[in-house]
């Protein structure tokens, strides 16, 4: 039975943030972390016991002042959580709603915490419609960007996929640039990511500097 849509009244306005660059969490998708520096094993204990919700968020290294973040990130819950022996929590963090920051909070135990606006993402909630994209095109792009970056894909586990999880794999998955990264999360809907993501593999499909071909696979 599917979860139940969460109502924007029942979200905090107010939650740690974890600026992390290159990770993307976008609504009704899910994000493995590997947690393991102090201050953010301290805001996943603390999140554990305030609803499991905190905020992923770009870091935006442009900025020379106040902290260095993109103002629109991805609020998220915590859905799985293991401890492993050498004190490092992995965790899964399924995608809610974007936010946009409205000022930041005083910090706790190291951790970042900020004041946010939802309600312009308030359709983030409902489940994602088609996205009416141009498919082949964005197959055909994906498939010159894998080639040429030296990625490893199962392109058939991925091209059997509906637009929509295609569209979010892919822009979780693929090692764009943390503005690349943050253009796709801001774009307004579907169709609109899907034209930015095109566009990114296109940008993209060239070798890796050096010449050298990446060895990390991006599905395997």
């Amino acid at each position: 039975m599917p979860a139940p849509t969460p109502r924007l009244i029942d979200l905090p306005t107010e939650f740690p943030v974890f600026p992390l660059a290159g990770a993307l969490l976008l609504p009704h998708t899910r994000l493995p972390l590997n947690i393991f520096e102090p201050r953010y094993l301290a805001m996943v204990e603390d999140a554990l016991g305030r609803g499991r919700f905190f905020g992923m968020i770009q870091p935006d290294l442009s900025r020379t002042e106040g902290p260095a973040g993109f103002a629109i990130g991805c609020l998220g819950r915590l859905i799985a959580f293991n401890e492993t022996d050498d004190g490092r929590y992995l965790i899964t963090l399924a995608g809610v709603t974007r936010y946009r920051v409205l000022a930041e909070l005083p910090p706790e135990r190291g951790y970042r915490r900020v004041r946010a606006d939802l309600a312009p993402f308030v359709a983030d909630l409902a489940a994602p419609s088609e996205s009416a994209i141009a498919r082949e095109p964005l197959l055909e792009a994906l498939r010159a960007y894998l080639a040429a970056r030296g990625l490893g894909a199962d392109r058939k586990a991925l091209e059997s996929l509906p637009d929509e999880h295609l569209i979010s794999t892919l822009s979780t998955l693929c090692p764009f640039a943390p503005t690349e990264k943050q253009a796709l999360l801001e774009a307004s809907d579907e169709r609109s990511r899907g034209e930015t993501l095109l566009a990114l593999l296109k940008l993209n499909a060239y070798p890796s500097p050096g010449g050298e071909t990446e060895k990390t696979p991006l599905v395997s």
